[in-house]
């Protein structure tokens, strides 16, 4: 996560607030999630979206993810799972959907193995929706240009890329914010690389259903 400020700064931009119903996807440790459960309070509804691809992978994520919607005051949390595109069926209409540093995976062998595309995934979105709905995306930045080709290497994805990929499935890209922005990351290591870890170029980009 990050400092306070930064977080909240990011759930503004997010347009997350009291009553909304947000799906968090591939949510991790599951901060965003209380985070968002805190902020949508009674009246609102989160969905852990744990994408079976990675559930494969890493079997305790549903069960921690149960395990938090079990935790006092998360009764408006819920845990799910599916194939990322038929999160649909097992998630309500929600005014939000939330991915955070896991866009760029839609290109990666892992979840093409199961025959999603970032396509099916988009259109998936936007179907689940709300009119009005917000679809935000932050991820790790690449070098201009270089569209999903450093994807599987460096687990970066192309801004220009992604804005045009979401827009392709109706979408209307409504704000971006560059408060993860730095320009001293050249772009060219591994996400992971210790010397770039937690300070890459991120970009931020809100997405709406008209």
């Amino acid at each position: 996560m990050y400092d306070q400020c930064t977080t909240r700064e990011l759930t503004r931009f997010a347009r997350v607030e009291a009553g909304s119903t947000v799906i968090d996807v591939y949510p991790g440790d599951g901060d965003w999630t209380r985070l968002f459960s805190d902020i949508a309070g009674p009246e609102g509804r989160v969905y852990s979206f744990v994408p079976a691809e990675i559930a494969v992978l890493k079997d305790d994520q549903l069960d921690r993810m149960r395990a938090l919607a079990g935790e006092p005051g998360r009764e408006n949390v819920e845990a799910a799972s599916a194939d990322l595109v038929a999160m649909g069926e097992v998630t309500g209409p929600a005014d939000v959907v939330w991915m955070h540093l896991f866009y760029h995976d839609l290109h990666t062998k892992l979840i093409k193995a199961k025959g999603a595309t970032a396509a099916s995934f988009n259109r998936a979105v936007y179907e689940r929706l709300n009119p009005g709905g917000f679809f935000v995306i932050v991820d790790h930045a690449a070098a201009s240009e270089t569209g999903t080709t450093d994807t599987q290497s460096l687990h970066r994805i192309d801004p220009a890329t992604v804005r045009e990929a979401v827009t392709a499935a109706g979408f209307v890209l409504d704000a971006e914010s560059t408060l993860l922005a730095n320009d001293h990351d050249p772009h060219a290591a591994k996400v992971f690389d210790p010397a770039v870890k937690g300070k890459t170029d991120r970009f931020a980009y809100r997405f709406v259903k008209r």
